[in-house]
């Protein structure tokens, strides 16, 4: 019996260590941030918490999303996977009857850290799709507008983040300016909707819920989450996308005026102090030497944003790039990221590397030891060995974006290819002026700014980087491994010997 009672300990002593040997892991995702938002990249209103995280961590200089609009970019983020394998080819989810765009079965950086024993949450904005249980009539509400009064909020959701392998959920379906304006508790509204609210679309909503009081919910429930897990001595992932800086903009009273620059500058000041609240809460539970935290967004800055009036203050949110949120140009995809992990990332680093957040779902496999399926984390690369060492780890292999329309960009080293006219976004021109050529190519060592096509200059590197997306597309993945099916067939412009006549071309999946 002792005997028993000593290999039983042992082997839980074994499961601990084991445990403690992976860090925590702090995902954090603005919305609608550019590079020129953060302080530490030239932004004027104050970020010292994301400066902290530079200061002790790696910065990525060119890291981007996979797309320039929020649905796709979080879904390649969290699977390792291009959206535009999906039945998502353009736009966004704005209706409560968006049906999951993750499937059952896919993994996500939720289930694989819960496989390797970790605990796991997501607190904020999902924007992936819920599967609501609808009423059956609508007469008591005939008199409310906007969406959402269809659902019953009674009930529990069919599908809710907590299938895609997160333990915990506390958030809202979609943006904050989206209906139904009800937080929804693993699978469960914690409210029903009695009154409309317009956050710019009208729809259902709860007497208590307002807009400019989301990040406070969201840093204590986040709070909350570190202080129970960090006691329990299991390694904890807690994923954190924000609502902020995106529309509307509502900072909170006591951040109101903080910037000097408007309230868009003073919702970047309220987003920094949300990390500021997750720092402190990890250091208060003397846990913050062993996490990692990642801080990104998931496109550029909008111009709903008002940009112009912002550059006149001297902010510039998406940097000196061309272009903002929703396009294929640079300032639609690039974004601020910095990683800091004591003891592992050197402080103060920079590294150049091309980077995808599609890469964030191989490198935390990395990270534990896990050894994902053949289908899974399609076209993730790891930077684990970067976060290591910022001169080492490049990603080798082209990365893709894809815009608001469903136009395609491919980056091969220092050329981008665009398959599109104009931005494929909402920057004019949208689908390029009369007389310009079908596709776009920059070389953005010498010509970041986007700003000299050339298309005809380099006809060889416009064949090689076309041959490389429709292998990509061929193979339903762009790293190396067994093919797999795409869920939908998939579109690219076809090469034509009249570049100004590029019809697409139907790729099967």
């Amino acid at each position: 019996m002792k005997l028993v009672t000593v290999i039983a300990a042992a082997a839980g002593l074994l499961s601990s260590v084991v445990a403690n040997d992976h860090p925590n892991i702090v995902l954090i995702l603005a919305d609608d941030m550019g590079v020129g938002d953060v302080s530490h990249d030239g932004g004027v209103a104050p970020t010292p918490h994301l400066d902290r995280l530079a200061d002790e961590g790696m910065r990525f200089t060119d890291a981007h999303t996979t797309s320039s609009v929020c649905t796709p970019s979080r879904y390649g983020l969290l699977t390792g996977r291009y959206n535009w394998r999906t039945r998502l080819q353009r736009s966004v989810f704005f209706d409560v009857r968006d049906k999951p765009l993750i499937k059952d079965d896919e993994s996500t950086i939720g289930s694989l850290l819960k496989e390797a024993g970790y605990s796991t949450a997501i607190i904020g904005k999902w924007h992936l799709g819920f599967e609501w249980q609808f009423k059956k009539s609508l007469w008591r509400e005939h008199h409310l507008t906007g969406k959402g009064w269809d659902v019953d909020y009674s009930k529990p959701l069919i599908t809710a983040p907590t299938a895609n392998g997160f333990d915990y959920f506390y958030g809202i379906m979609a943006s904050l300016d989206m209906a139904p304006y009800v937080y929804v508790e693993n699978n469960q509204a914690v409210g029903v909707p009695d009154v409309t609210k317009a956050f710019h679309r009208p729809g259902a909503a709860t007497s208590d819920f307002e807009a400019n009081e989301c990040l406070q919910v969201f840093a204590e429930k986040s709070v909350e989450f570190i202080n129970a897990k960090a006691k329990e001595g299991q390694p904890f992932f807690l994923y954190l996308p924000l609502t902020s800086p995106h529309t509307p903009i509502v900072p909170s009273e006591r951040w109101l005026g903080k910037s000097g620059i408007g309230k868009y500058g003073d919702f970047l000041m309220e987003t920094d102090w949300v990390v500021g609240q997750v720092l402190a809460a990890l250091e208060k539970n003397g846990v913050g030497e062993n996490t990692l935290v990642l801080f990104t967004a998931d496109n550029g800055c909008s111009p709903a944003a008002g940009i112009d009036e912002l550059v006149a203050h001297g902010h510039l949110p998406n940097g000196k790039l061309r272009g903002a949120k929703a396009d294929l140009y640079e300032g639609g995809h690039r974004v601020p990221t910095v990683v800091r992990w004591p003891g592992v990332v050197p402080a103060g680093s920079v590294t150049d590397r091309l980077t995808s957040l599609v890469d964030v779902y191989a490198t935390f496999a990395d990270i534990v030891g896990a050894t994902p399926d053949a289908s899974d984390g399609v076209d993730s690369i790891s930077f684990y060995e970067t976060l290591r060492n910022p001169e080492k780890g490049e990603r080798g292999v082209a990365i893709v974006m894809h815009s608001f329309f469903g136009k395609f960009a491919i980056r091969h080293e220092n050329w981008k290819l665009l398959f599109s006219a104009g931005s494929g976004g909402w920057s004019r021109p949208q689908h390029g002026n009369e007389g310009d050529p079908m596709w776009q190519l920059y070389d953005l060592d010498a010509d970041l700014q986007e700003s000299t096509n050339l298309l005809h200059e380099h006809p060889n590197k416009v064949k090689e980087l076309h041959a490389m997306m429709i292998e990509f597309i061929r193979r339903g993945r762009s790293t190396p491994g067994a093919k797999q099916a795409n869920d939908v067939e998939v579109a690219v412009p076809k090469v034509d010997d009249d570049s100004k006549k590029l019809p697409p071309v139907r790729m099967g999946i």
